[in-house]
């Protein structure tokens, strides 16, 4: 399956974010020293993740490792992060959106092997069109997972192969956009007779939201800059 830019001509802004500057500014923060000050102290060491926005939800316990690539295109005319949509009968995150990813094996080397493992056999991306080039802050997910969640520089062109036993559907979404902090907002469901809250960011008819929404806030953190300065 051929993955064509979704970069409509004349919507980027005069100048957009490069691939250098997103290796740039991830390089000049090191994980988990990220967190704004408008967030919360980190509940009970856990670090960032589904608790940051429910004071009290507490995980699953014991945390699950797991590893996402977050794959940023490299389109001449634009950068876009590639996503999947979970297929309905999984036992986890099921009907999602996400990120090419899942548990640690005990085979992987490290979570970047896993990352790396998780895209080829969910999509069809090879490990040597990938440049990885830095992580976000490890998430929590209130489901039990420990995420770590690797980024990396996907060459094009994309010729996916998804797994329909894992992937409903491939999408491309404008980084420009993902990290524009007014195309986020904070969404809340009740689970369990409580009101739950979460990042969610639409795009079109798509729906990203929870965890993979949630480390798009921290990518934004580190990316986004004001429109009259324009990222660089």
């Amino acid at each position: 399956m051929e993955q064509r830019s979704v970069l409509p001509p004349g919507k980027l802004e005069s100048r957009p974010l490069s691939a250098a500057a997103v290796a740039r500014r991830l390089a000049a923060a090191p994980p988990g020293l990220r967190r704004p000050s408008g967030l919360r102290d980190a509940q009970e060491g856990l670090g960032r993740g589904d608790h940051d926005l429910n004071q009290d939800m507490h995980p699953a316990l014991p945390l699950v490792s797991a590893a996402v690539l977050v794959p940023i295109v490299t389109y001449p005319e634009g950068l876009t992060v590639l996503f999947t949509t979970r297929t309905p009968h999984l036992s986890a995150h099921a009907g999602q959106v996400s990120f090419p990813g899942g548990r640690v094996d005990p085979g992987d080397a490290d979570e970047s092997a896993t990352a790396l493992r998780e895209a080829e056999e969910e999509v069809g991306l090879t490990p040597a069109q990938v440049r990885l080039i830095g992580r976000l802050d490890t998430y929590i997910t209130r489901t039990g997972f420990r995420i770590y969640p690797l980024v990396g520089l996907v060459v094009p062109p994309l010729d996916l192969r998804p797994d329909p036993r894992e992937v409903a559907d491939v999408f491309e979404v404008p980084l420009d956009f993902l990290i524009d902090p007014a195309n986020r907002r904070r969404d809340s469901r009740i689970y369990q007779e409580r009101e739950r809250f979460f990042w969610a960011i639409p795009y079109e008819d798509r729906y990203i939201w929870g965890a993979t929404a949630g480390m798009l806030v921290n990518l934004s953190e580190l990316l986004w800059s004001d429109p009259m300065g324009s990222p660089a």
